[in-house]
């Protein structure tokens, strides 16, 4: 496979700061290499320019820093989308979760100029479904999924052209354990498909992902996007946004061999690792071997 590394050092959607370090961190941890090992061709595109929070100012405190999130997310999307047309394989570096809009964005464009069809396989703690009108904090990472089913400001529903992105029928979450009462509803609404915590306790993971991915069979393009904090803090404490009761390590490389397994992953995210909150970049590590495991490697 071609893989394409692209870095979005990008914390302004965020609450607090650090994930802009994440990909530096993550390459560190050696993914280049790694994937190159497991028989990849792996090339890394460097990183989107994004400025910083003290170069810039809010000017609305529901949607904080939208101007620069934008243009970084556009710029992503049509990176995106040319890898895609050159036959390769997006693996892209966050940076907090508003990074997906961007990402998911390019991946549709190319998806609707050859008449395929998306599916999203989001794996997180949060819902991040949240709206300028419903955001408790006005953090727009909290708000990348809403915006590419078509929901919340026009300025983030419109990144990378005026369309949806992606159909909510086609989305399923995994891994959730914190949601607003709000997202609640809007989740139910647009008839996104949620497998929670609860869930996999109840089941197994590879129970509930085969069920996710039954969701999502048939899909010419899948893009999964991977927050960290789906992870249990006690495996990855150095993430953007830590939530107790997540995935434990196995359960983790469980999740992404099925992907692997599937054959149909066609991009993939990571975001919202925090080496400010990471111990001996523990986080970064893991998240490598995580995509590792989502490009073919396994644990026995």
């Amino acid at each position: 496979m071609k893989i394409h590394i692209l870095g979005v050092p990008m914390d302004l959607g965020a609450g607090r700061r650090g994930v802009d370090m994440g990909p530096s961190a993550i390459r560190i941890a050696g993914l280049r290499e790694k994937l190159t090992a497991l028989g990849h061709d792996v090339s890394d595109e460097g990183d989107i320019t994004i400025k910083a929070p003290e170069q810039l100012r809010i000017r609305d405190q529901k949607l904080k820093y939208l101007p620069e999130i934008v243009r970084a997310c556009t710029i992503l999307s049509h990176k995106v989308s040319k890898i895609l047309a050159q036959g390769g394989f997006p693996l892209v570096l966050g940076g907090d979760h508003s990074v997906a809009m961007g990402t998911i964005a390019g991946v549709s464009a190319y998806a609707r100029e050859h008449s395929q069809s998306l599916g999203v396989l989001w794996i997180d703690a949060h819902g991040d479904m949240n709206t300028h009108k419903t955001s408790p904090s006005g953090n727009i990472h909290g708000m990348p999924l809403a915006a590419s089913i078509g929901l919340g400001a026009v300025e983030l529903r419109s990144v990378g052209g005026d369309f949806r992105k992606a159909d909510p029928r086609l989305v399923a979450l995994v891994g959730v354990r914190d949601l607003d009462g709000e997202e609640r509803k809007a989740m139910r609404h647009q008839g996104i498909h949620v497998f929670t915590m609860e869930e996999i306790d109840k089941d197994g993971m590879g129970t509930v992902i085969r069920r996710a991915l039954r969701k999502l069979k048939g899909v010419d393009l899948l893009h999964v996007s991977l927050d960290l904090d789906a992870v249990d803090p006690s495996v990855a404490p150095g993430v953007g946004t830590p939530v107790k009761g997540g995935l434990n390590y196995r359960e983790s490389h469980l999740l992404m061999e099925s992907i692997a397994d599937s054959g149909a992953m066609t991009s993939l995210e990571v975001v919202e690792v925090n080496p400010i909150l990471d111990k001996r970049n523990q986080s970064a590590e893991f998240a490598v071997e995580l995509v590792q495991s989502s490009f073919g490697k396994k644990i026995y």
